[in-house]
């Protein structure tokens, strides 16, 4: 009778344990027992993402409506998410995130061969997202801010044989460290990249010859060495995160006659900053888990698998001396200080968001344990006492540095910051 009853506990516990495992491999993104699809939930983000550096100092101020970044983006209405992708920042990779990587209720259609992913709203075939990957180079190769805000709501209306005047356009970008974008740039170039496609369109026109002459002659500039690169006046690589996100009516477009030099530089500098300030997101290449971290809050959606940090990159393999790196800051001066300031808006960010989510996390747990000590039920609305604890726990305390917990911190000082996350990684999967 006892071996009886052994043999069909074992047989009970086997069949639980093999349920359980079949259960994590066709639903991996429920539950994780170390699933080999790298989903992950939301119990574990915590863990992934980089705690902020406690000792940053703040370089700029920025109101609170410039860090707060929460949108209600209605994916079954009339918002568009519109990807500027700056060449050589690391947008191919996070355009393929967009298309492959985002959990959707009705995710994007990918098939193999197809370079354009079909990324329709769960209730209508119309697309929400605008991209190289989705609607492809629908307003030129490459298209900047002047000409995508220019271009996009008339490609849509063509499209979906529609008018549309009440559509919400979200625009993301990336931007990464200038002078690492610059070699990326001059190596892709060297390997025969010529973007001559592009169409620079401003003001309804195209720039002339004169206004945007060549650097080279020839199909392409292959083989072109870094000397030469930097030498071309013309070369658009020289400001080009500055030139693609500011708005080039304020200064002629290409024609340089029309603006002095020095003020021309000015306005597009500023310009390029206001636009990424008010822009709905960006991203920057060299800190992938917390530009992961702030799209999903901005926009309410999450990734499948996280993001990784790339550190071998063409351009870490170039070796410079310390004139060839000023000369190349020099021909970047407007994307250098473009990007100091969006790297601090973007750390003052997620700063603010890290901080806003723990202490909506602390008033939680403690409404809970009240409710656990007085033995009441949850509530949906706080009675008088428990909203005098949610107003002091808001307003009266402070707020403890992240750093104070053990959590890691980011190395700051160095000219390309970056997150390695291969070590926890490994260890977590």
């Amino acid at each position: 009778m006892v071996e009886r009853s052994s043999k069909f506990l074992l047989i009970v516990v086997g069949s639980v344990c093999f349920m359980l495992i079949l259960y994590q491999y066709v639903a991996p993104g429920v539950i994780n027992f170390g699933s080999p699809h790298g989903y992950f939930t939301e119990e574990d983000e915590g863990d992934i993402f980089p705690t902020p550096d406690p000792h940053y100092v703040k370089k700029y101020y920025f109101p609170v409506r410039d860090l707060e970044r929460t949108i209600d983006f209605q994916i079954k209405g009339e918002d568009v998410i519109v990807f500027l992708h700056i060449q050589k920042t690391g947008g191919t990779t996070f355009g393929r995130h967009l298309v492959q990587n985002v959990r959707l209720e009705v995710p994007c259609d990918c098939r193999p061969g197809q370079k354009k992913c079909t990324c329709y709203r769960p209730n209508r075939k119309e697309t929400w997202l605008f991209s190289r990957f989705s609607t492809g180079w629908s307003c030129g190769l490459h298209a900047d801010w002047t000409e995508l805000t220019n271009c996009v709501p008339g490609v849509l209306n063509k499209k979906e044989n529609k008018q549309k005047n009440q559509r919400k356009f979200y625009y993301i970008t990336l931007l990464r460290d200038p002078v690492s974008r610059y070699l990326s740039e001059w190596r892709h170039v060297q390997r025969g990249a010529t973007w001559k496609t592009s169409l620079h369109m401003c003001d309804g026109r195209t720039p002339t010859p004169e206004e945007l002459p060549s650097c080279y002659e020839g199909s392409d500039w292959s083989g072109c060495t870094l000397q030469q690169f930097m030498d071309c006046p013309y070369n658009l690589a020289n400001n080009r995160q500055v030139r693609m996100l500011a708005d080039l009516s304020l200064v002629g477009c290409y024609n340089m006659s029309t603006v002095p030099e020095k003020k021309r530089a000015q306005l597009l500098l500023e310009s390029a900053k206001k636009n990424l300030r008010d822009m709905a997101f960006f991203g920057l290449t060299e800190y992938q888990r917390k530009t992961q971290f702030l799209f999903e809050r901005t926009f309410r959606l999450r990734f499948i698998r996280p993001f990784m940090q790339y550190n071998s990159t063409r351009a870490a393999g170039v070796d410079l001396d310390n004139a060839t790196i000023q000369r190349i800051e020099e021909l970047n001066e407007l994307d250098m200080e473009l990007y100091d300031y969006a790297r601090d808006l973007f750390q003052q960010r997620y700063q603010y968001t890290r901080q806003q989510e723990r202490r909506q996390q602390r008033i939680k747990n403690h409404m809970q344990q009240n409710h656990q000590g007085l033995g009441l039920g949850v509530s949906l609305w706080p009675s008088r006492g428990r909203q005098s604890v949610v107003s002091a726990l808001e307003d009266g305390e402070v707020e403890r540095e992240e750093g104070e917990e053990g959590g890691r911190t980011e190395e700051a000082g160095s000219r390309l910051p970056t997150e390695d996350y291969m070590n926890q990684i490994i260890n977590r999967w």
